[in-house]
């Protein structure tokens, strides 16, 4: 097999974890402990069974279509050739900057790409200063980016729309009417180049469910 280097992309999900203020924050509880297996396998043998209570936008997760609007795709009509193994080209985006606009995106967009917009946001997951100021996608990018023909679009911040500008939300509308997933809350962009990367953002087969979370990673040749 090629050598290749994994960047994890991906915040753990843990019990109480806040990721976007005013959603449930996620519950774990036991189903079966690994005293009480004990009294149901052969000696020597245990095993852990776990209940994870939590609403689809938890840690890193990935909208579908369905998402925005009822007639999309939900997670199990997801083509996973749009998910996996996607040509990265990520936006190291000048810091103090909040919204992407349409120029700063000049020679990214290549059909069936995964765009990744590094805004260093990150830093503040899990903290209050995580919920406002927030960097986000403008709705001339998000429309820029749709008519690329890109497949997927990230970002390492709190929403790929800005949350304090009303009720609108512009950049998911435009996108996921377009058929492009929407991956939001990424981590450690800074570590990849602008191009040469591969991503991946496959979620659970789910019928009528519209977003959850996902194991965002990036694969690199091992001598990058």
């Amino acid at each position: 097999m090629t050598r290749r280097r994994i960047v994890d992309l991906s915040h753990p999900i843990r019990a109480g974890l806040i990721t976007y203020p005013g959603l449930p924050a996620p519950t774990i509880t036991p189903h079966l402990t690994r005293e009480a297996s004990r009294n149901v396998y052969a000696p020597g043998t245990e095993f852990a069974m776990d209940v994870i209570t939590m609403i689809g936008n938890t840690g890193t997760y990935l909208d579908s279509p369905y998402h925005r609007y009822a007639d999309g795709p939900d997670l199990a009509g997801l083509d996973l050739s749009t998910l996996v193994g996607l040509p990265a080209e990520v936006l190291h985006v000048a810091a103090g900057e909040r919204g992407i606009p349409a120029s700063a995106l000049n020679g990214f967009g290549s059909p069936g790409a995964a765009v990744l917009l590094h805004t260093g946001w990150d830093a503040h997951f899990g903290t209050p200063a995580y919920a406002t100021g927030a960097p986000f996608l403008t709705e001339e990018g998000a429309r820029f980016l749709a008519d690329s023909g890109v497949a997927l679009v990230g970002i390492d911040s709190l929403n790929i729309d800005d949350t304090e500008s009303g009720g609108t939300r512009p950049a998911h509308s435009i996108l996921l009417a377009a058929g492009v997933h929407v991956v939001e809350h990424l981590t450690c962009l800074g570590e990849l180049p602008e191009r040469g990367a591969f991503f991946t953002a496959a979620p659970p087969a789910i019928k009528g469910f519209g977003t959850f979370p996902v194991r965002a990673f990036a694969e690199l040749p091992a001598d990058s």
